[in-house]
């Protein structure tokens, strides 16, 4: 039966699917026992792959994270969704958006805004070489 107490919050992703969700764990904790930025960065950089990869069969390399500001602390258990958009595409390269949400574990089980960043991906051949990508037939 569900309560007020277990259920789920509505799905407040303006971008619809997240690319990427994962529960945090306490491996994933710093000296503070909150979530590792790094950890999360790492995250933001998989799922901003997964973006730039719907641009085409290629090895996509991260060439830049635009500024990260963590507004709030991510806790134990806690999942992080990873929405992403593409901003732009270039002659080599894909700059995506990861916006990061947290659904909370404890109550009041709310879902927040945590971070965003920006990053940019270059598509690259079996050399690691830049190539040219190619128009997407769809997105």
């Amino acid at each position: 039966m569900q309560t007020p107490e277990n259920t789920p919050p509505p799905n407040p992703h303006p971008k619809g699917e997240p690319a990427l969700r994962v529960m945090m764990m306490p491996r994933d904790t710093n000296a503070h026992g909150t979530i590792f930025g790094g950890v999360i960065l790492s995250h933001i950089d998989q799922a901003g792959a997964v973006e730039a990869r719907r641009h085409g069969w290629f090895g996509f390399v991260t060439v830049a994270m635009d500024r990260v500001e963590f507004k709030q602390p991510v806790y134990v258990g806690d999942v992080l969704s990873f929405c992403t958009e593409t901003l732009s595409v270039g002659r080599t390269s894909v700059r995506v958006r990861v916006r990061v949400w947290a659904d909370r574990w404890a109550p009041p089980r709310e879902t927040i805004h945590v971070t965003d960043a920006e990053v940019v991906y270059v598509a690259v051949d079996e050399n690691r070489r830049p190539v040219q990508l190619k128009p997407p037939t769809s997105l």
